[in-house]
């Protein structure tokens, strides 16, 4: 497969398309024609370009699928054991498009994972560190995490995570350039400042390239995962992003993987449009679409999709499914969590200053494998 020019531009008819998207208002996104959205009847847009795949059972994906926690184990919903819907484009030959993929019990531990444990990673790149010192610290407080097993405590150590810190803290993110950027607090950066995080392979954005040499190891219960669900590519690198609603992702193409291995896109908290479009071709009309997604919904691009460019124009506010809208924090309030386990694998209640963080948030993991070497650091040969 001949791999585009990192650098390259969209395509004029795709940057108009994006744009009309980024600028829709939200009273009319359930009337627009063009978007592609599984909840309305026939799925949105034309119904001779969007089809059926396949179907897959929940109940006979792998056990990573359904139960992401080191220490608590969350039987399926009930809803969760229903098949499991593939949709394609007939103007995009390898992509997917899978609704409701994940169960709430899973986006909200794979949530945990990467905002608590990996965020506080100090291997793991944020937009951060571009021009700020990381305070690590702040991810380590003084008082213990307490797990949903009785008798047992792990150190804080074991259980870092920057929601650990309140919001009142004091402690700076210090500039690396103190007369061009000012410190920022802890809030700052949790509400709106946080931008992504790469795991494994730490993409270089201004190069647009990966840097030579062993990358930190790759989430292994990520990887498990995700393996389980697209088991055609080995997860070696993710960026995560964090938006709020008045973000956006440009147009772009993930080119610098030696690997042409499919990618992965899974959609956690608010809906976002996710728009996605080809290189135009002479005496050929343009191909683009618009997606809405959903929390737990994915995409995997592959294929002569695996290069096509790619963009979210709008998140959608207060969207955000209220089974995951307090997070960090329990659903429940102090006192009645007491009685209940934690969807998360450990009690929420140290979260609670910091209740309500993702009803305004959209948090997107995308992963793909870096080249096709049999093994690379971190994981296993299966």
């Amino acid at each position: 497969m001949n791999r585009p020019d990192a650098h390259g531009k969209p395509p004029e008819s795709l940057r108009a398309f994006y744009k009309t998207y980024q600028n829709i208002s939200i009273s009319t996104l359930d009337r627009d024609e063009e978007i592609v959205d599984f909840l309305q009847e026939g799925g949105g847009a034309d119904k001779n370009t969007i089809h059926f795949i396949r179907s897959t059972q929940s109940s006979s994906l792998p056990a990573e699928s359904l139960i992401l926690a080191d220490h608590v184990t969350v039987p399926p919903e009930p809803q969760s054991l229903s098949p499991l819907k593939v949709f394609g484009h007939c103007d995009f030959p390898g992509l997917e498009i899978i609704p409701s993929l994940l169960s709430p019990q899973v986006q909200r531990n794979l949530l945990s994972r990467l905002l608590h444990r990996d965020l506080a990673n100090e291997q793991h790149t944020t937009n951060i560190h571009t021009h700020y010192q990381v305070p690590y610290e702040l991810s380590r407080p003084e008082t213990p995490i307490a797990l949903d097993v009785p008798g047992e405590e792990q150190s804080c150590d074991a259980n870092p995570s920057f929601f650990r810190s309140p919001p009142s803290s004091t402690l700076p993110f210090k500039p690396l350039s103190p007369e061009i950027h000012k410190p920022l607090s802890i809030t700052q950066v949790l509400q709106r400042k946080l931008r992504w995080i790469t795991l494994g392979g730490q993409y270089d954005w201004t190069r647009k390239s990966y840097p030579p040499g062993a990358p930190p190891a790759f989430p292994e219960d990520i990887r498990g995962l995700v393996h389980s669900l697209f088991p055609n590519m080995r997860p070696e690198a993710a960026i995560v992003n964090i938006y709020t609603p008045g973000d956006t992702l440009s147009l772009h193409r993930d080119v610098s993987e030696e690997a042409d291995e499919g990618l992965v896109s899974i959609s956690l908290g608010c809906d976002g449009l996710f728009v996605v479009g080809m290189d135009e071709k002479p005496n050929s009309s343009s191909h683009h679409m618009v997606i809405r997604l959903r929390s737990g919904d994915a995409i995997y691009m592959s294929g002569p999709s695996r290069h096509a460019w790619h963009g979210v124009p709008k998140i959608i506010p207060r969207t955000c499914p209220k089974w995951l809208e307090a997070w960090p924090a329990s659903q429940l309030r102090p006192g009645e969590a007491s009685k209940s386990k934690s969807m998360d694998g450990v009690q929420a209640e140290g979260y609670e200053a910091w209740r309500g963080w993702m009803a305004t948030k959209r948090v997107n993991l995308n992963v793909r494998q870096m080249s096709n070497r049999p093994y690379m650091v971190g994981q296993s040969d299966d």
